[in-house]
């Protein structure tokens, strides 16, 4: 009996090592690159410290287990875990930083990418409101936005970084914490994806693609392949069926994608339906940088002239950067850095009806098409590639924010990035930080700040 509990625990020790074994393996590479493609980013794109990005972004198990090096001469940083999954990020002027996965740094570089040097207008500056509003009424959204930025719960660390309050096409308030100011461009994380819906409706816009038209991805055309039949529209609200795994707390599909791929809309097209399309409401990145790479193959050699030119510089944002994957291809899910007042303008052009200084940059009817609520979403919290504050079909008040107006719909990133854009009020409330999701309150944020807000 007793070499028979001893064969049994000797079995259970390898089994557990053996698994132990084979989650570093998966496990180890997303940790090195998560550092890596975050650190590069934050240092040569956002011009923060070093040691103040490894302490706040990357100082929490697992994150912390991984090792950095920096070369300033080269803009590279390398990370590993333990010495091993060795994992490297390059910087690119005007395009940010690429993790190296599945191609060499020598492919990578050798890629011609040239972006548009921005030329300013007096248009593109958002306005302060002038001196007639009241000193009352001056307190009273300091004392809402301070807040926002102040630990009530020694348990629950807020860590918002800055707040910009716009109303009228005016900014009326902003606040920033240490270390961070209004030049200081911030990650937008998924708020990328409402960029990559702007970037959908100015094609459909200009002709070259239909809304309701199969998605345009040669592989999926071959006889027989279920997802012939995947609309943009489906992709834009997340119900085309594909299988996904929107997971971040180990590997998977999407950690997979983000950090080990070369090229990520490939990846990602490469999965098979799991479910009839518009059968399921299912969030996946993994559509968006599908959506992603059906732009660059429907702008060919104009891509990255595109991007800016018709978006991005059209519309002032002049410290947006968003960044590449290996193969060249914008990381249209999660990578797009700039600073608030530039995430601001951005949700103003929505608050317009998509139209910029007079000028219609997105086809009528875009915005109300992304702002509605798309079937099956269970909470009609979700529209094309924009989040809702609908609440479920017959009972709004089950909605993410219960004391703020159902109209309100929002840019959504991970860690707590928000762009809030709030017609009742014609105002757009921003609000960027690095908060679990439990640790800080945008129902009550939100409806402070819409409390304090003059009539428009």
């Amino acid at each position: 009996m007793r070499k028979i509990i001893s064969r049994l625990i000797l079995l259970l020790f390898l089994f557990a090592v053996l698994y132990g074994v084979r989650y570093a393996w998966r496990a180890f590479p997303i940790i090195s690159g998560y550092g890596a493609k975050n650190l590069c980013s934050c240092v040569f794109v956002a011009g923060r410290e070093p040691q103040s990005v490894i302490a706040q972004e990357l100082g929490k198990f697992p994150l912390n287990l991984a090792n950095f090096d920096i070369n300033d001469q080269d803009s590279v940083v390398t990370a590993s875990v333990w010495g091993l999954a060795d994992k490297k990020a390059i910087y690119r002027r005007g395009t940010g930083c690429t993790l190296i996965s599945g191609m060499t740094e020598s492919e990578v570089r050798k890629q011609t990418i040239v972006v548009p040097h921005f030329k300013p207008s007096a248009s593109d500056t958002v306005l302060r409101y002038d001196t007639a509003l009241s000193a009352q009424w001056e307190e009273q959204i300091r004392q809402v936005v301070s807040h926002a930025f102040q630990d009530t719960d020694p348990d629950k660390h807020k860590n918002t970084r800055a707040v910009v309050v716009i109303q009228n096409g005016k900014l009326l308030y902003e606040q920033y914490a240490p270390d961070f100011d209004k030049h200081t461009p911030q990650m937008g994380w998924s708020m990328t994806k409402s960029i990559t819906n702007a970037l959908i409706g100015i094609l459909i816009k200009d002709g070259k693609l239909s809304l309701y038209q199969p998605a345009p991805i040669e592989e999926w055309q071959a006889e027989g392949d279920a997802r012939s039949t995947v609309t943009i529209d489906q992709l834009l609200r997340m119900s085309s069926g594909l299988a996904w795994e929107e997971e971040y707390g180990g590997p998977s599909t999407a950690t997979n994608m983000l950090f080990k791929e070369a090229d990520m809309g490939s990846y990602a097209s490469g999965f098979p339906l799991a479910h009839p399309p518009d059968t399921k409401w299912y969030y996946s990145s993994g559509t968006s940088n599908i959506l992603s790479m059906i732009i660059r193959n429907s702008t060919g050699a104009d891509y990255y002239q595109f991007v800016y030119k018709r978006l991005l510089h059209k519309i002032g944002m002049s410290s947006a950067v968003i960044e590449p994957d290996a193969s060249g291809t914008y990381v249209g899910s999660s990578y797009l850095y700039a600073t608030p007042l530039d995430w601001a303008k951005f949700g103003m052009l929505y608050l317009n009806d998509g139209v910029w200084n007079g000028e219609r940059i997105l086809p009528e009817g875009w915005v109300r098409y992304s702002s509605t609520a798309t079937p099956g979403a269970p909470q009609g919290e979700y529209g094309a590639h924009f989040w809702l504050n609908a609440g479920a079909p017959g009972t709004p008040e089950t909605r993410w924010y219960p004391d703020a107006p159902t109209s309100v719909y929002s840019m959504n990133g991970f860690e707590g990035q928000r762009v809030f854009i709030i017609p009742s009020k014609n105002a757009v409330v921003v609000r960027m930080g690095l908060s679990k999701r439990a640790d800080f309150d945008f129902n009550e944020f939100l409806s402070g700040v819409i409390s304090v807000l003059p009539e428009p």
